[in-house]
């Protein structure tokens, strides 16, 4: 007796269509789910203290966030260890987009050499979501410094060796290893002042300190009242927050690039429809506050993962070496 296959044809099509509409019913729960992210708070921990830039440009970024997606991210302030224990608290955060950290050059690019018993690599753990600012570092100095330009400073410090004390946010910071590069680039021997955070600040202000490198929107309302003066910023173009300040590369050590960056990292693991959305919600944020942050002393970025990921090692790569060179270490 011969046997028909053809009348099995269309049953082996019907029960491969129900598998496929099995399949599909069973991913749609989770499509939905990712839809409509976010569906409850976002916490976006800042690892360091509130008032600082971190902060400033996350809680910027963040209320625009809540705007659109009509939920709240919450900033979320965990400093301490140079920005590790903030980092860290991410890194172990469920990777289901509901934990975010704005984090910057110091945690991303410097703390893994700086610190020599780090459990955790960000480059690894933390996955990029986006780049939000540049923030070139600006060298000032007290008013009573004889200088006004990167020439006259150069030759001063170079005349007076070890008369001149820079001020620092701490050890390793990009503060501290800005005006390190500088004075070995250009022969100068400094002094170097190590300070927790604001305190820097204050004492350049008092003039204990005759320079240091700071984060422009930490000093550019100092440097409006007179009360400091800029005379080069680190970045390798001018900064629009002040276009009229030369950098220090124009003024004859081109690859001299050193500052401070800005953006967003979530767990590794986080759904990539989940980064795919936080990029461009971020992207489509920063033209509202380009004037904002220009204004403070950011200039915005942008761009995609993949741009900021590579970025972001480059700047590894680029810091470890400095560090090194330096000699700084945190333990």
């Amino acid at each position: 007796m011969t046997r028909d296959n053809t009348s099995s044809l269309p049953r082996r099509r019907i029960v491969g269509t129900a598998a496929l509409l099995a399949a599909g019913l069973g991913a749609w729960p989770h499509a939905r789910a990712q839809a409509a992210y976010p569906s409850r708070p976002v916490r976006v921990v800042v690892a360091f203290t509130a008032g600082g830039t971190t902060d400033i440009l996350a809680r910027a970024v963040a209320q625009k966030l809540g705007e659109k997606f009509k939920q709240s991210f919450i900033i979320d302030n965990k400093p301490g260890g140079g920005g590790n224990i903030g980092t860290e608290f991410v890194v172990r955060a469920p990777a289901d987009g509901y934990t975010l950290i704005v984090n910057s050059v110091g945690p991303m690019a410097v703390n893994q050499t700086l610190y020599k018993n780090m459990t955790y690599d960000p480059l690894t753990d933390l996955v990029p979501v986006v780049q939000i600012a540049d923030v070139p570092n600006v060298l000032v100095v007290h008013p009573d410094l004889p200088v006004k330009t990167l020439d006259e400073f150069i030759a001063y410090a170079k005349a007076n060796p070890n008369k001149l004390n820079y001020g620092s946010t701490g050890v390793g910071t990009s503060s501290h290893l800005s005006s390190f590069m500088l004075s070995k680039r250009v022969g100068a021997e400094t002094l170097h002042v190590p300070y927790k955070g604001a305190n820097a600040l204050n004492d350049l202000l008092a003039g204990r300190v005759q320079f240091m490198f700071a984060t422009i929107p930490s000093v550019i309302s100092h440097i409006q009242a007179g009360k400091l003066r800029a005379i080069a910023v680190s970045s390798p173009k001018r900064s629009r927050s002040m276009p009229d300040v030369p950098t220090v590369a124009e003024k004859g050590f081109a690859d001299f690039s050193a500052g401070s960056w800005f953006g967003f990292f979530a767990p590794k693991g986080t759904p990539e429809a989940v980064i795919a959305l936080l990029n461009k919600s971020v992207n489509e944020a920063l033209p509202s506050l380009q004037a904002q942050m220009i204004r403070e002393g950011a200039d915005p970025v942008g761009g995609s993962p993949e741009q900021f990921g590579k970025f972001t090692r480059s700047e590894y790569e680029k810091w470890k070496l400095i560090v090194r060179d330096s000699g700084a270490t945190a333990e």
